[in-house]
């Protein structure tokens, strides 16, 4: 056997985009042109209740979520928006803050320019700014605000609120063709084309090209990337990634990884959303969680240390290491907010946690710092390997504890002394 070619790891293509930025007081986001991918979410709370949205923004901006959308579709809740950003300031959360309007957008921006200026970004879908000569006079109000405000905007359309008048023009217009194409299609062509004609007639009124972005999304993983692959193929918009209504648990988890990872792996996209339905009293933040992972395991973007476990058999009929995996999961995403200041870097540490000596030493020799514990029927005792080596052996019932501290003792000495290895 010979091999004529060095085996490459596949990276993604390089889909030029436009740059923009999206900012609120010294924290400037760049999207798009050769940026990081952004992690973004959206709170579902009431933003009439300013305390209320004002801490989950914070909880999701502590996840990692880089931009947050709120929603934006009373007087009152126009009124609110300055106060959630007045109370993220004194908490010194300065993520910024995107508005997100339906139907009355145009009167809101108008209207409330408090508003208008606490937001460093608006959301606009065309399906929903109003029908006929309504349509165009509303759509440009909400642009008139943004460059006004010389605020960034995201064109949003959605097929479940796609412009209908613009839908049935063109289904009218395939009904007379040689051969009609199918339904899906002409759907699929309605979506951009409500994007792209809406960018421009933004660009038109005066806004400026690196300050739009567009978003075409559907529910259907492979409607997804179909639509994304041929809008990133007619633009160089900045383009924001999700998979709408994606639905609850593994689910959601599942259909957003397997659409937004094909679409990242082109090169297609400069932010993201999973649109997870929360299970009752599951936190909002696992959305940002499920986008970072996503962004991480594809190897665009790193947010904390990762984990490997592995996932049991009967070899590892013990809960040992699964407990362990947890506690050490849950201790690396819980510090992350102090560490990403005090030890530069440490998002890139890799740990092993594993439960028998079949892959257990091997795994953890690959780790930065990795245990291979006792599985069923061996002895009492879990090497620990740190960069590369064999360096202790823990035993007794404290285990746990005793590799989490090693843990901790491992990331001061490495990323807290400019890259001094550890042990």
């Amino acid at each position: 056997m010979s091999i004529e070619f060095p085996i490459e790891l596949a990276t993604p293509s390089l889909r030029k985009s436009m740059q923009s930025t999206v900012s609120w007081g010294t924290n400037i986001v760049t999207v798009g042109g050769g940026a990081p991918v952004r992690v973004q979410s959206m709170t579902n709370t009431d933003t009439e209740d300013a305390v209320g949205t004002a801490i989950q923004v914070k909880e999701l901006a502590l996840a990692g979520s880089e931009l947050v959308r709120i929603t934006v579709n009373t007087p009152e809740a126009a009124k609110a928006v300055p106060y959630v950003r007045e109370q993220l300031d004194r908490m010194g959360i300065d993520v910024p803050l995107i508005g997100d309007f339906h139907f009355n957008g145009h009167r809101l921006l108008t209207e409330f320019p408090d508003c208008a200026q606490a937001l460093s970004k608006y959301r606009i879908n065309p399906g929903n700014v109003g029908k006929g000569d309504k349509r165009d006079r509303q759509f440009g109000q909400m642009i008139e605000a943004a460059v006004r405000w010389n605020k960034a905007i995201r064109i949003g359309v959605n097929w479940g609120s796609l412009d209908q008048e613009l839908l049935a023009s063109m289904m009218d217009e395939n009904s007379r063709r040689a051969v009609p194409w199918d339904a899906k299609p002409v759907m699929y062509e309605a979506l951009i084309t409500s994007a792209l004609e809406s960018a421009k007639r933004a660009e038109e009124i005066g806004l400026a090209s690196n300050q739009i972005m567009l978003s075409c999304k559907v529910s259907g993983v492979r409607d997804l990337i179909a639509v994304y692959r041929e809008l990133g193929r007619r633009c160089n918009y900045g383009l924001h990634l999700g998979l709408t209504e994606a639905g609850m648990g593994t689910k959601g988890t599942v259909a957003s990884a397997a659409a937004l990872a094909v679409l990242l792996q082109e090169g297609i996209g400069d932010t993201i959303r999973v649109s997870l339905t929360p299970s009752p009293g599951e936190s909002r933040t696992q959305e940002v969680v499920i986008a970072s992972e996503i962004l991480q395991s594809l190897g665009l973007r790193t947010f904390v240390p990762s984990v490997t476990a592995c996932p049991g058999c009967g070899r590892t009929t013990s809960t040992t290491f699964q407990e362990l995996t947890k506690q050490i999961d849950d201790f690396l995403r819980a510090q992350m907010p102090v560490w990403k200041d005090r030890f530069p870097g440490v998002e890139s540490l890799k740990v092993a946690v594993m439960g028998c000596i079949v892959n257990g030493p091997g795994e953890s020799k690959h780790a930065d710092i990795g245990i291979s514990l006792p599985g069923t029927g061996e002895a009492p005792a879990a090497p620990v390997f740190i960069d590369g080596e064999k360096k202790m052996t823990l035993r007794g019932d404290n285990i746990a504890v005793d590799f989490q501290a090693v843990v901790e003792n491992y990331i001061q000495q490495r990323f807290g002394n400019q890259g001094v290895t550890a042990l």
